[in-house]
């Protein structure tokens, strides 16, 4: 188990069993409220979620987070490790060009 994990555990029992992470808990809480408020309820939901934020953090909040996140993810990757996933972002989006051509009866 990884340290994040083992930092994660709630502490129901000693033994183990029954043992949820913190993550899986919320991905379990999330899955339910989901199946509550249906596709569009659960969309109205994170839009509230991104407005509330925007009332927070200014109107340019969610440009910020998406810039703090990818210069985290870049100092994470390093040089290469960055050009590598440029890399593998272009090829999908050529590989989606050429399947879109192909279903139009184009290319």
């Amino acid at each position: 188990m990884a340290n994040n994990d083992r930092n994660n555990q709630t502490p129901s029992n000693a033994s183990g069993s029954g043992d949820m992470s913190v993550r899986e808990a919320g991905q379990k809480g999330g899955e339910i409220r989901k199946e509550q408020l249906g596709p569009e309820g659960y969309s109205d939901l994170g839009h509230q979620g991104v407005e509330a934020l925007r009332e927070q953090r200014g109107p340019n909040a969610m440009s910020e987070i998406g810039r703090e996140g990818g210069e985290t993810r870049k100092q994470q990757l390093g040089p290469e490790g960055y050009s590598e996933l440029g890399q593998k972002g272009g090829e999908r989006v050529r590989d989606l060009i050429n399947k879109g051509k192909e279903s139009e009866g184009g290319e």
